[in-house]
C-alpha cells in the first residue's frame, strides 16, 4: 500500500466547515498509520499552535497551513453581491519558517485588510509573501476548478497562470478530489490535462 497523507483538512476552528478537534484529528491519523497531517482551516492560523504541539507529542510530522479566501479582484473591493461572489479558495502550506512567517501575514491582512464576508486575500498580496508557500488549486470552491465547472475554460486557464507564476516553480499544485460528484469529475478531467501541458505536479486531498 503506497503512503497517504491528508494534506487538505479542516479543525473545529473552521468554522461552519469543520468538526473535528484537533485531538480527534491526531489520534485518527495515528490509528490510520500516517507519518504526518496538513492542518488547513478556512481563513486563519487559530489551531495551528495546539496541532503542532499535539502532533509532536504524538511523533507525527505537523504540516501548517491555511485554505485561504481570495478576492476575485483587490482585496480592498468590497462590492459582491454575497458571500459566493466575494471569494475563491486557495491551499496554502508552509514548508518552511519563512513560509509559516508568511502564513502569519497573509491571515493577518485578510482579517484586518481584506475582510468581507470572509478574511481574504488577494493576488497581490499572495505575489508579496508567498516565499516558502506550496500553494494548491483548492476543491470546487477555487478559482480554478470553479470556473471550468462554470465553463468559464479561458479565465480558467488564465487564472491557473497567473497563480503557476506567483509561485516558486515546482510549489504550485493542481489539486484533484473524489467524493463522487460529477462536477468534480469535469474539473478533474481539465485540471489533470493542464497539469500535463504546464508541467504542474498533481495532488490528490
Amino acid at each position: 500500500v503506497r503512503p497517504f497523507v491528508h494534506l487538505h483538512g479542516h479543525s473545529h476552528y473552521s468554522l461552519l466547515d469543520g468538526a473535528g478537534s484537533i485531538d480527534k484529528l491526531v489520534e485518527r491519523t495515528k490509528q490510520h498509520g500516517m507519518s504526518a497531517l496538513a492542518l488547513t482551516d478556512h481563513g486563519n492560523l487559530h489551531g495551528a499552535l495546539e496541532f503542532y504541539k499535539k502532533m509532536k507529542g504524538a511523533g507525527l510530522n505537523p504540516i501548517i497551513g491555511m485554505e485561504a479566501y481570495i478576492a476575485p479582484g483587490s482585496r480592498f473591493e468590497k462590492d459582491a453581491g454575497s458571500t459566493k461572489e466575494a471569494s475563491y479558495h486557495l491551499t496554502l502550506l508552509a514548508q518552511n519558517r519563512t513560509g509559516f512567517k508568511n502564513l502569519i501575514k497573509l491571515a493577518s491582512a485578510a482579517m484586518l485588510e481584506g475582510f468581507y464576508y470572509k478574511p481574504r486575500i488577494d493576488k497581490e498580496l499572495l505575489a508579496a509573501h508567498s516565499k516558502g508557500l506550496i500553494g494548491f488549486t483548492s476543491c470546487l470552491k477555487g478559482e480554478v476548478p470553479n470556473k471550468i465547472i462554470n465553463e468559464q475554460i479561458t479565465q480558467a486557464k488564465m487564472a491557473l497562470d497567473e497563480y503557476r507564476q506567483i509561485f516558486e516553480p515546482g510549489d504550485f499544485y493542481v489539486e484533484i478530489q473524489n467524493h463522487g460528484l460529477e462536477q468534480q469529475r469535469v474539473a478533474n478531467r481539465q485540471l489533470l490535462k493542464w497539469a500535463k501541458e504546464f508541467k504542474l505536479p498533481v495532488v490528490a486531498t
